[in-house]
């Protein structure tokens, strides 16, 4: 008998609730999965792959519905949270092999789960008093993410990915978010959306330090791509702040956005 076959007998043995189905390499549900995975996007459903067991708890903790679990049997056997798993959530098992045909990390946990997001709109970003961090052709995952962990952690109000940015829901993203786009709004916006408050944008030059700003007010601000930094249209949109810096000319994008929020933090947390 397979090792998935043991594991469906000990589970109805011991009464759990959950029901552990084999699936195949083939399966549609694979296919769609790597599809997502490739392109970085959501699957066919609208659903995000959350891989690891970090990422899966943090969705559950989220409450974030779990509507499909993929796991290998060992990973399976280690899932704390399998005997409390709702029954709307389909689980599946998988031979190793094929699990890490649709896995983005060197050294696979077996386990991944496909979670429904929100659907938020851009009055969810605008909470009273807003602060909106907007990613500018920022394309590296590692970073995009990174910031919106900042974001949720120094009381950001939401994050928009502006056109050339990672796709919020590549796999490296949501990793380097570390559960933060799972509660912190977001949106996915071509272009700079117009707000009825300021928006500040990081520069080099010509530019007010970030301590000189008022930022316990409604305000926004735009932190641009690794290389580039903010496109000339959108710098012209906004107000330009530094963060003053000695011998080094720039900072890596997620090290500025925190350094920023933290600034914004600072300021909101004053009696």
């Amino acid at each position: 008998m397979s090792l998935c076959g043991i594991l469906i007998i000990l589970l109805e043995f011991i009464g759990m609730a959950a029901t552990v189905t084999p699936l195949g390499a083939r399966n549609p549900l694979c296919t769609n999965i790597r599809k997502a995975v490739q392109k970085g996007l959501r699957t066919d459903d609208g659903l995000v792959v959350a891989e690891g067991f970090h990422l899966v708890a943090e969705a559950r903790r989220s409450r974030c519905p779990l509507e499909v679990v993929i796991a290998t049997p060992s990973a399976l056997q280690n899932w704390a949270l399998l005997d409390s798993c709702p029954p709307e959530t389909r689980i599946f098992s998988v031979d190793p092999h094929t699990f890490s045909t649709f896995s983005t990390t060197d050294s696979p946990q077996g386990i991944l789960a496909l979670v429904r997001l929100p659907d938020w709109t851009l009055a969810d970003l605008l909470a009273r008093p807003a602060l909106v961090v907007l990613l500018d052709g920022l394309q590296d995952p590692g970073n995009a993410g990174a910031i919106v962990r900042s974001a949720e952690a120094f009381g950001a109000t939401g994050v928009a990915f502006l056109r050339g940015s990672a796709s919020p829901y590549h796999p490296k993203t949501l990793r380097a978010a570390a559960g933060s786009l799972f509660r912190l709004p977001f949106l996915a916006a071509a272009e700079l959306p117009v707000f009825d408050f300021p928006v500040y944008a990081t520069a080099k030059s010509a530019a007010q330090p970030i301590d000189a700003v008022d930022w316990r007010q409604s305000c926004g601000f735009v932190i641009g791509s690794e290389g580039q930094g903010v496109r000339p249209e959108i710098l012209a949109a906004c107000q330009p702040v530094t963060i003053p810096t000695e011998t080094v000319e720039s900072l890596n994008a997620a090290v500025a956005a925190g350094i920023v929020l933290y600034e914004a933090r600072r300021q909101r947390s004053r009696p």
